[in-house]
């Protein structure tokens, strides 16, 4: 969970520049979830509390890391449970889903309570869908593996494209496309790797994963941070 607390001294008084900076971003925040439809509609209650004191950026970068490590390594162990057939897959699956929600909390403060919650359903997908491609892949079936892999890439540019309606002046859409991309190509072939008993690999696999989600996550507590300097220390 994200620890949004007052961690700095007081924030001198917004300047006309950042507040203008944020009312662009509030303003393509409200056009993009439009766009997006879905019922989303923009909470702004969060941008709006100038009286709000600023936190850490370091803190807030370093928190952005660790829920985005916790989401590959209870992916891992949510693999490797189920390649061995092991008793703690359904806790490890339900972890697992805690994170996206995690995720989504931590958005929400910046982008409003449906932005964030809107996130946490796409995820919860990512997840889910994950698990249709082990459960075809580990049953050799073919088709509902194709099926679900497509399923899979096709929600990951979702999520790329509405973290980018969320602050496209700072998030590009085909960064976020290129990342997300990666990050399943990444896990596939761990998951591939960890079902062929290619421990060796499987192992080499993730360290890679962790290299590749720390970029992501510095990637989105940046743009955070840029989108919202008053909120900052």
């Amino acid at each position: 969970m994200f620890d949004l607390q007052p961690q700095c001294r007081p924030a001198a008084r917004p300047s006309r520049a950042g507040l203008l900076a944020r009312g662009t971003v509030v303003a393509a925040l409200a056009l993009s979830l439009t766009a997006l439809g879905g019922g989303v509609q923009p909470s702004f209650a969060a941008q709006t509390r100038d009286a709000a004191p600023p936190v850490s950026a370091q803190r807030f970068h370093d928190q952005m890391r660790e829920l985005w490590d916790d989401h590959i390594t209870y992916t891992r162990l949510s693999i490797v449970s189920f390649a061995g057939n092991l008793p703690d897959l359904q806790p490890t699956e339900a972890r697992l889903l805690r994170n996206q929600t995690d995720l989504g909390d931590a958005f929400k403060p910046f982008f409003g309570n449906q932005a964030g919650e809107h996130l946490t359903a796409l995820l919860r997908v990512h997840i889910l869908t994950a698990v249709d491609i082990l459960v075809a892949a580990k049953a050799g079936d073919t088709a509902k593996l194709t099926a679900a892999e497509k399923a899979w890439y096709a929600n990951a540019d979702q999520i790329a494209d509405f973290l980018h309606g969320l602050n496209p002046g700072q998030w590009s859409d085909a960064d976020l496309r290129a990342m997300m991309k990666r990050h399943l190509d990444l896990t596939l072939k761990e998951a591939v790797d960890r079902l062929h008993g290619h421990y060796a690999q499987d192992i080499a696999d993730f360290d890679a994963i962790h290299r590749q989600i720390l970029g992501m996550a510095d990637m989105l507590s940046d743009g955070i941070i840029d989108a919202f300097p008053d909120r900052f220390c």
